[in-house]
């Protein structure tokens, strides 16, 4: 769990954050995916929120979102981004350092 800068002890290994545009279909498609890809590879030791930005345009705001779908991987640290319909699983797990 993720309090200021300092992660919790006992909260999950991975923190995402995807950001979506409504039900365009690249956004849809990134959902799928992501649940996907956290079920298969993090197995319950994560916590993902989807944050739409039509709904919420101050969390897109705050986190200088210029293009949809991109997850935001808050930690482990450093932070990284991936943009895209998270499509390309080696890529996802490259980037979340499980491969």
């Amino acid at each position: 769990m993720k309090l200021g800068s300092t992660i919790i002890a006992g909260g999950p290994k991975y923190i995402l954050r995807l950001f979506v545009s409504g039900i365009l279909i690249n956004s849809t498609r990134a959902i799928r995916n992501i649940n996907h890809i956290c079920e298969l590879y993090l197995k319950g030791d994560f916590k993902l929120e989807i944050i739409d930005i039509y709904q919420q345009p101050e969390m897109a705001i705050d986190e200088q979102i210029i293009v949809v779908p991109v997850m935001i991987i808050k930690h482990p640290f450093p932070e990284r981004r991936i943009i895209g319909d998270l499509s390309d699983i080696g890529k996802v797990l490259e980037v979340l350092n499980l491969n």
